[in-house]
């Protein structure tokens, strides 16, 4: 790999985000993921859905 093929990969990978979360929200998504858990457990427990 040559030094200008180098450089225009790792600009590519620069330039292709998927403009998720940053890395400091990690606590947000673990209280929102379980909030989730907690909705969808209640949910289930209420309509009679449970096994």
């Amino acid at each position: 790999m040559t030094a200008h093929s180098a450089a225009l990969t790792s600009r590519a990978r620069n330039l292709v985000r998927t403009g998720g979360p940053k890395d400091d929200s990690s606590w947000l998504e673990h209280v929102l993921g379980w909030t989730l858990v907690v909705v969808v457990a209640m949910f289930v427990t209420q309509v009679g859905w449970f096994f």
